[in-house]
C-alpha cells in the first residue's frame, strides 16, 4: 500500500475511475451525506482530514480495448485506468459535491485559482479536440443503470441512449445527494464556496491501495464492504454469482452470458424495488421471499407443513442460509442461470 496520503487532486491527476458490475450502486443516504458535510465544516482551516483506504484495481489492456470512448485518453495522454474496488461511496460523494458546487459558479468565476473549465477537465470529463467526444473521469461500467443517470442527471450531459435511463434505489439516492448539497451551497457565499472546494480537493486525504493480480477482487469486494454500511445479503449475492460466474470451467462466451444475465436480472430487481420512491421495497425481504417460493420444496423436503414451517422460522433466525444454500447447493452455471432467470 501507498503509505502517503493522496488528496482527491492527486487522486484525479491522469486517472480514469470506474465502479464495476459486481459492486452495488450508490448507497448513502441523509444520514452519510450529513456526516461527510460535517467532516467538511468541522474541518478547520489548513488542517487535513484522513479518508481511509481507496482500493484499486489496475485494468487489464485486454479490457481497455472495450472502453471505446476512453481509448483516445488512454492512448494519446497516458492516462491510467482503474476499477474502484473499495472507495466508491466517498468518491462518488466527492464527485456529485463538485458538480454541484460547479453549477453554482460562473464560468468566469475561479475556485482556487482553478477555472470551471479545468475543474470540469480534471474531476468529470475530458473532450477530445474539444469535440463530442468525451470521455468522464469517473462513473460507472456502462451496463449499469446508474451510467447513463449519472452522466445526464448529476452532471448534466446529454446522452447518446435513445432509451430512457432506468430509475433503481441508487439513482435516486444518486438525485437526493445532489439536491442535499444543491441545498447546502445554497448558504454558502463566495469565499465559503471557496473554502470547501479548497477542503474537499485538497484536504481530505486517502491512503491508495492497488490490489495485486493474485487477489480475487470479488472476494475482496466482499471483504472490504464488511465495514461501513453493510451490504444487503441481495448485494453480496450478486457479487458473488459473478465471482462463480468467471470460474466454471466452461468456454468465455458462456462466462460472459452468465455474467450478463446476471446484470440484467439485478437491473431489472432494483427497478422494481424502487418503484415507489416513497416506499422502496426492501433487498432482503425479496431475496427472502423469493428464496420461500423457489426452493419450497428442497427446503421443507416434502409438502409436509410442519417441516415447511421449522425450515422458515431456521432461515428467520439465520439469514446468511439462504445465501449459502444459493451459492453452495445450486453451484453449476446451467442451474445458476435459470435460477437467475426467475428472478
Amino acid at each position: 500500500m501507498d503509505k502517503s496520503l493522496n488528496s482527491l487532486s492527486k487522486i484525479f491527476t491522469e486517472k480514469l475511475y470506474r465502479i464495476p458490475d459486481y459492486q452495488r450502486g450508490y448507497a448513502w443516504t441523509e444520514k452519510q451525506l450529513k456526516e461527510f458535510w460535517g467532516d467538511l465544516e468541522q474541518l478547520d482551516k489548513g488542517k487535513n482530514h484522513y479518508l481511509g483506504v481507496l482500493t484499486l484495481e489496475e485494468v487489464d489492456k485486454s479490457l481497455q480495448k472495450e472502453w471505446k470512448d476512453d481509448l483516445w485518453i488512454i492512448q494519446s495522454k497516458n492516462y491510467e485506468p482503474y476499477f474502484v474496488v473499495d472507495g466508491q461511496q466517498r468518491l462518488t460523494t466527492a464527485i456529485i459535491l463538485i458538480q454541484a458546487i460547479i453549477e453554482c459558479t460562473s464560468e468566469n468565476e475561479k475556485l482556487n485559482y482553478t477555472t470551471i473549465y479545468e475543474i470540469k477537465k480534471k474531476f468529470i470529463f475530458d473532450s477530445k479536440d474539444e469535440g463530442i467526444s468525451r470521455s468522464y473521469i469517473f462513473g460507472y461500467e456502462k451496463d449499469n443503470p446508474s451510467y447513463e443517470f449519472l452522466k445526464t442527471q448529476i452532471f448534466g450531459e446529454k446522452s447518446d441512449m435513445v432509451s430512457l435511463h432506468q430509475n433503481t434505489v441508487y439513482t435516486h439516492n444518486l438525485e437526493d445527494a445532489k439536491n442535499f448539497f444543491i441545498e447546502k451551497r445554497k448558504l454558502l457565499n463566495f469565499e465559503q464556496k471557496e473554502e470547501v472546494y479548497r477542503k474537499l480537493t485538497q484536504h481530505l486525504l486517502f491512503n491508495i491501495y492497488t490490489i495485486s493480480t493474485d487477489i480475487d477482487v470479488c472476494v475482496a469486494f466482499e471483504t472490504m464492504n464488511n465495514r461501513g454500511k453493510p451490504l444487503s445479503y441481495l448485494e453480496l449475492l450478486k457479487n458473488r454469482l459473478i465471482y462463480l460466474s468467471i470460474k466454471f470451467n466452461v468456454d468465455l462466451y458462456e462466462q460472459e452470458k452468465l455474467r450478463n444475465s446476471i446484470n440484467e436480472s439485478w437491473k431489472s430487481i432494483y427497478y422494481n424495488l424502487g418503484r415507489n420512491r416513497n416506499n422502496p421495497l426492501n433487498d432482503d425481504d425479496f431475496l427472502f421471499n423469493h428464496y420461500i417460493t423457489y426452493f419450497d420444496e428442497i427446503i421443507a423436503g416434502s409438502n409436509n407443513l410442519e417441516k415447511f414451517s421449522i425450515s422458515i422460522r431456521r432461515i428467520r433466525i439465520h439469514k446468511e442460509y439462504y445465501s449459502t444454500y444459493l451459492l453452495e447447493k445450486k453451484n453449476s452455471l446451467v442451474k445458476i442461470y435459470y435460477y437467475i432467470k426467475n428472478l
